[in-house]
């Protein structure tokens, strides 16, 4: 298994929440040692939910303005 962004190396850590007042919440995830990308449980579900917008979906284009 490669990391989604760019296929490459991902090794599995341990992270912890220090934001946390009293009990520091903790995870286990995958991070990719290249591009940084973190994946977990909770956000690999969200990626099968709600499939990547196309580049079109994403940028709204400004309708053009004509001048007389």
């Amino acid at each position: 298994m490669g990391c989604p962004r760019c296929r490459n190396l991902i090794v599995q850590e341990t992270f912890v929440d220090l934001d946390a007042d009293m009990n520091p919440f903790s995870f286990t995830g995958v991070r990719c040692v290249i591009c940084g990308a973190i994946v977990d449980s909770v956000i690999a579900q969200h990626q099968i939910i709600r499939p990547k917008p196309h580049m079109h979906q994403i940028r709204a284009r400004k309708p053009l303005l004509r001048f007389g």
